[in-house]
């Protein structure tokens, strides 16, 4: 099962992280702006990063670069509504790791939207792809999907 073939649920994630949409998240349309998404993405796989790798995004010698993301669009949410984001590992490399990642409103068991999102882990100074620091490695294997 893959992310392209079709929208996937709730419990095809690992990790959830909570975010209120703000106002100014809200396009002229009334909806929650595309490419807030991508921030959304942003922040749920940085926090896990943080939180269970360990990752110091001041100082760390050894970061993570986005190299590629998606969405796939299923339903809109709008400011006020409280949304989780679901995050997993689709892919774990040896420099590189592809995350699944899925907005779904507070509770529901269908995602509004999909996506994934590619990081290469670089050397900080030199800007060149490395392997995933083991403590890092570690905290995305348990993300991983079969």
């Amino acid at each position: 099962m893959t992310t392209e073939t079709k929208p996937l649920k709730r419990s095809d994630y690992r990790e959830f992280y909570p975010i209120v949409t703000r106002w100014m998240d809200n396009d002229i349309y009334g909806h929650v702006n595309n490419v807030t998404y991508y921030s959304y993405f942003d922040s749920a796989v940085n926090r896990y990063l943080i939180e269970h790798g360990g990752l110091n995004i001041h100082d760390a010698p050894i970061v993570g670069f986005v190299v590629n993301s998606h969405c796939n669009y299923l339903a809109p949410i709008a400011y006020p509504d409280a949304i989780e984001v679901g995050l997993r590992v689709n892919k774990l490399g040896n420099s590189s790791v592809t995350y699944g990642v899925a907005i779904f409103k507070q509770g529901d068991e269908q995602a509004c939207a999909y996506g994934d999102f590619i990081h290469v882990f670089v050397e900080r100074a030199a800007n060149k792809a490395v392997p995933i620091p083991e403590f890092i490695r570690t905290a995305l294997a348990a993300l991983v999907v079969s």
